[in-house]
C-alpha cells in the first residue's frame, strides 16, 4: 500500500512543471472601480498587465466628457457588446448594484449613457426612507398588483424596473433606428424574460470587453 501511495504521488520534478505551467500567463486585464492599490502593482510588477483606466487604448472611440470618472465595468462592457455587435448601434444594459445604461454608435464611439439605482438599492431605499415599510427580498410572490405591502413593494420595485428597461429601450430605438440591446449583470437573469425586446442576454460581457481590451493592447505588452 505504502509502494502505491508513493507511486501515486507526483515526483518533485512534475510538481515544478506544473507549477511552471500556471505560471506561463499571456496577459492580464485588471478592472476596477475603487482603483488600484500600490500592493496589487507590486505583486504583479509584470509588463504583461493592464490596469484599465481612462488612459487605456481601446478599440473604441470614448466621447464621454469626464472619462476619468467613467466606470471600467461601464466602458468594458460597451467594448464586449460593440465587439459582438460591430456597425451597429448599441444599448449595454448592466444591471448590477446600479443600473446602468450605456450606448454606442455604429461607427463605433461611446457617448455615454445614465444611471439608475439597482433592485437591491431600491427595496433598501423605501425601507430605510420610511418609518413602517419592510425590506423586502426581490424573490417572492409578484403579481402586477399588490394584495399586501409585501407584494406592493416587491411588484413596485421589479415590475417598475421592467418598465424602466422597456422605456429605455422604445427610446432609444425611436430615436437611433436599430438598436442592438444587450442585458447583463447580477439581477439580468430576473429579467431576460420578461423583457422581449433585449435581443442578448450575456452575463460575461465585462469579461467579454476586458479580453477585447487585451487582444486590442496586445501588440503593445
Amino acid at each position: 500500500m505504502a509502494r502505491s501511495l508513493q507511486q501515486a504521488m507526483p515526483t518533485e520534478e512534475v510538481k515544478q512543471k506544473h507549477q511552471n505551467k500556471a505560471l506561463e500567463i499571456e496577459g492580464i486585464v485588471i478592472s476596477s472601480t475603487i482603483g488600484y492599490p500600490d500592493q496589487l502593482r507590486e505583486i504583479l510588477n509584470q509588463d504583461n498587465v493592464i490596469y484599465l483606466d481612462s488612459q487605456t487604448s481601446i478599440p473604441i472611440v470614448n466621447a464621454y466628457h469626464t472619462p476619468a470618472t467613467l466606470g471600467p465595468d461601464r466602458l468594458a462592457a460597451a467594448i464586449g457588446a460593440h465587439a459582438k455587435c460591430p456597425d451597429t448601434n448599441i444599448l449595454v444594459i448592466d444591471m448590477g448594484t446600479a443600473i446602468t445604461y450605456d450606448y454606442v454608435s455604429s461607427d463605433g464611439t461611446y457617448l455615454g449613457g445614465n444611471i439608475a439605482p439597482g433592485i437591491d438599492m431600491r427595496f433598501k431605499a423605501l425601507h430605510d426612507n420610511t418609518a413602517k415599510l419592510p425590506l423586502v427580498s426581490k424573490d417572492g410572490e409578484l403579481s402586477y398588483i399588490g394584495s399586501t405591502t409585501e407584494t406592493a413593494i416587491r411588484a413596485g420595485v421589479i415590475l417598475g424596473v421592467k418598465y424602466e428597461i422597456e422605456g429605455y429601450i422604445r427610446e432609444f430605438m425611436s430615436k437611433s433606428g436599430n438598436v442592438s440591446v444587450f442585458l447583463t449583470g447580477g439581477s439580468a437573469l430576473h429579467f431576460e424574460d420578461s423583457i422581449k425586446r433585449c435581443i442578448f442576454a450575456d452575463e460575461f460581457l465585462v469579461h467579454e470587453g476586458l479580453y477585447a481590451i487585451y487582444q486590442y493592447n496586445k501588440k503593445h505588452i
